[in-house]
């Protein structure tokens, strides 16, 4: 049975450095079809987290300022520690899941960054997560 983070969350997610650019997590997201990608350090450290949303904001701040033609350029030219977000929450993978759940259908959030003791990122978990889970427990009783 499912019971702690570590049981249902996607080990070793797909990341991207602080110096990498905007293009190259663009790329990422768009080759793997996934909306949050944790940006970590040379040591594994988790640093910020890239969402779609952010993604979306940046590519639309630059199709307005500089037009389709720079898109590839300017995607190239920006760092993704330059519109990363710091400001998110990260979980230990021995948390509870009923309380993820929980704390998902109240804030709203699509992933939450699983770390260690000493702040490595270990593994992702997605809102995506719980929605298989439901199916899975769903087909299960059929």
């Amino acid at each position: 049975m499912l019971k702690i983070v570590s049981d249902l969350m996607t080990p070793d997610p797909l990341c991207v450095g602080e110096n990498d650019t905007l293009k190259t997590a663009h790329d990422l997201m768009r080759e793997k079809n996934i909306r949050h990608i944790p940006v970590i350090d040379a040591e594994g450290q988790l640093l910020g987290m890239l969402t779609q949303k952010i993604m979306i904001a940046n590519v639309m701040k630059i199709l307005a300022t500089f037009g389709q033609h720079a898109l590839e350029r300017r995607e190239k030219q920006q760092l993704v520690k330059e519109v990363m977000t710091t400001d998110f929450v990260a979980i230990k993978p021995d948390e509870q899941l009923k309380d993820m759940a929980t704390f998902f259908v109240r804030n709203r959030h699509g992933c939450l960054p699983v770390v260690d003791t000493e702040n490595k990122l270990v593994g992702i978990l997605t809102s995506s997560d719980f929605v298989r889970l439901a199916a899975a427990l769903l087909g299960s009783e059929g």
